[in-house]
């Protein structure tokens, strides 16, 4: 468990086991970043045939370990690279590969340009994520985990600076915990037990102005409110639907904020089965409910003042004799029928119950979160997610991803695609329609059928839920946690 201390110490002094410092690309080639100016001194003539040496670009990614045999006091130089920018997403990025460099040190310092709020979070949130690991499974589960981290800043005395550095914690936490329950087999983590998981976190969830409560709704109480799109995907599977709903009601908020997270614990695509190599990361699929959790018990402990009410379906799609059928015509929470068209769809019928529920608590604009469609991922690729929906909403979903150090994009909604979720000849609705081209955008129009014409976005995370290849920058292989930074600054945005 690694501590974290926020100084303004000289990194050419500090005797930690290691320094870190940045390197910026340059016109004129490699240059060290602002916060190791005193390192630069240190090596005076030296540090360009250093560098040189080296074949330092500073390229974003680039690292180096250098024994600094007695020109600073740390025995280790890391040098890092941020590009041509150091933004705090580059120093995010930079810290989180430093993090990894560093490993079996009692203690080590990080000098990278950290002199502002946005910065000192950046680098903060940057080393936590960055060097995140899961080992529950492992029978060696041995830390190789600095053990005290000092965050060297020259505004460290100031308190935006001091609070910035606090709440990156608490952020990283959250992000954290996001990732270890996405990483946990399914077989372990089925609807109830995720259940009970999401209780036991918000048993410990509270800040200065109140605790989050929680409710959990099971199979019975799903069926005697009619909730036909859990239902339907649950059917399938021995281990039975929950819907978690979570409550934050600080005194004084002025803002309601609804997020709603798909919670599909596994997905084997139904009787429209997915192919074999398909389901590996199905695990994965409940990523969207897991953020909006503990994006909510981030903002509890932040002391946000702003309510937040929060859905989470989860249900596990399988194969057996009560698996919904293709054909099928469920009834959402409401009234709503929808025909089901293809049961590896699944996503977008429990949100839909979800989503109905969370417009009755009447909030100023609904959010949900899922790992919806294989279109967002060929569209968009595995690093970014797509945003669409109310256009004032969708722009502050942006924002707030821009300043989390998150990738988003815009995406339309077009007319067209009410023609085709109505297409349906027996039903309200139709789930799906086979057509290949825009089904990202037809999953995001099916949806805002269920929202009541309130402002909504919708984030599909399919993409950048899940780290298949190695780490980057701050994420590292496995669920990611993305979106919990984007939905904290969203509620400090409306707070």
């Amino acid at each position: 468990m690694t501590t974290y201390t926020l100084r303004s110490a000289s990194p050419a002094r500090t005797r930690a086991e290691a320094v870190v410092v940045g390197l910026v690309q340059t016109p004129s080639g490699v240059e060290l970043a602002a916060g190791a100016e005193e390192v630069g001194k240190a090596y005076g003539r030296t540090l360009r045939p250093l560098l040189a040496t080296l074949g330092a670009k500073g390229k974003a990614g680039e690292v180096y370990r250098v024994p600094t045999s007695g020109t600073l006091s740390s025995p280790l130089l890391v040098l890092v690279g941020l590009g041509a920018e150091a933004t705090p997403t580059a120093v995010r990025r930079a810290a989180g590969v430093a993090g990894r460099a560093v490993t079996n040190a009692a203690s080590a310092a990080v000098a990278l340009p950290a002199d502002s709020p946005a910065l000192v979070r950046a680098v903060t949130e940057g080393w936590a994520l960055g060097t995140y690991t899961f080992t529950t499974y492992k029978k060696d589960a041995a830390s190789t985990a600095v053990g005290d981290l000092v965050v060297l800043s020259p505004a460290a005395r100031r308190k935006d600076v001091t609070r910035a550095f606090e709440e990156a914690q608490v952020v990283a936490e959250a992000v954290a915990a996001t990732r270890d329950w996405v990483n946990t087999p399914a077989g372990d983590l089925t609807p109830p037990a995720l259940a009970d998981q999401v209780r036991a976190a918000v048993r410990k969830a509270s800040g200065p102005l109140g605790k989050v409560s929680v409710s959990v709704l099971d199979e019975a109480r799903l069926e005697k409110l009619g909730c036909g799109g859990i239902l339907g995907v649950g059917g399938g599977s021995d281990a039975p639907p929950r819907l978690v709903e979570l409550t934050y009601d600080p005194p004084g908020a002025t803002t309601h904020l609804a997020l709603v997270g798909k919670g599909i614990t596994f997905d084997s695509g139904g009787l429209t089965i997915k192919p074999a190599a398909s389901m590996n990361e199905m695990k994965s699929d409940m990523a969207g409910a897991a953020a909006v959790v503990q994006a909510t018990i981030a903002i509890a402990r932040l002391g946000l003042p702003v309510k937040v009410s929060t859905f989470a379906p989860l249900a596990e799609n399988m194969v057996s004799g009560r698996a919904m059928r293709p054909g099928d015509v469920l009834t959402i929470y409401g009234g709503t029928t929808v025909e089901v068209l293809n049961t590896d769809a699944e996503g977008r019928l429990v949100l839909a119950d979800a989503l109905v529920r969370a417009t009755e608590k009447s909030p100023d604009l609904v959010v949900d979160v899922a790992t919806l469609t294989g279109h967002m991922v060929v569209a968009l690729g595995d690093r970014v997610a797509g945003v669409l929906g109310s256009q004032e909403v969708v722009d502050r979903v942006l924002a707030a991803a821009e300043t989390a150090g998150e990738e988003h994009w815009h995406m339309p909604i077009p007319e067209s695609m009410d023609e085709r979720i109505h297409s349906s000849k027996i039903a309200d609705l139709a789930q799906h329609d086979w057509v290949r081209w825009g089904g990202g955008l037809f999953a995001a129009a099916f949806l805002r059928e269920f929202t009541a014409g309130l402002p909504w976005a919708h984030i599909d995370i399919a993409g950048p839920s899940f780290n298949s290849g190695g780490p980057w920058g701050h994420v590292t292989s496995g669920g990611t946690g993305v979106a919990v930074a984007t939905l904290v600054d969203l509620a400090r945005s409306l707070a």
